[in-house]
């Protein structure tokens, strides 16, 4: 008899869930968990080169003559005319730049110093006035996508990083 009053006990007490000695109130609290998120590394700056473009006319080069008489003091000839300035003609070795064919233009200057540059081998690139100016354009569009991104990125840095300052890319022009 003892032990069927002490299964039939062990029965109650497994069906009520101990709940004969009271139940505890069930407490919800909610507050905020500190992510440690991975900062990406920044880019590293921009490092822009200038190109050198150059404009060739086929205008003839100015080769003076080479001054003979000194401008100072003046001087006068028996004529009473002032004889300060360069001869009006001269040979091609009594010129600034004997070296210079007569004619010479700043395109043919272009054209040998090219040559020289680039052992004899020359290569023209051209573009219309328009497409320098759309190219133009294109570098502006670069560099504000570029500064933007750059905010972009200190905003998240400064949104996740609580306690030092964000520092963004810069550009920098050489």
């Amino acid at each position: 008899m003892i032990a069927r009053s002490f299964l039939i006990l062990a029965t109650i007490l497994t069906i009520s869930g101990c709940s004969i000695f009271g139940s505890k109130p069930v407490e919800i609290v909610s507050k905020p968990i500190k992510i440690d998120i991975i900062q990406p590394q920044l880019p590293r700056p921009i490092d822009l080169q200038e190109p050198k473009f150059y404009v060739v006319s086929e205008a003839v080069i100015a080769n003076p003559c080479k001054r003979s008489i000194p401008f100072e003091p003046p001087k006068f000839n028996e004529a009473g005319e002032e004889q300060l300035k360069r001869p009006k003609e001269c040979a091609l070795e009594d010129r600034e730049n004997p070296e210079w064919p007569v004619g010479y233009t700043y395109f043919d200057r272009f054209l040998d110093d090219m040559k020289a540059l680039n052992n004899g081998d020359v290569l023209f690139v051209a573009s219309t006035v328009k497409d320098y100016e759309l190219m133009s354009g294109n570098f502006q569009e670069l560099r504000r996508y570029i500064r933007e991104l750059g905010e972009v990125i200190v905003y998240y840095r400064d949104v996740t990083i609580n306690d030092e300052p964000a520092v963004g890319a810069q550009v920098q022009k050489k």
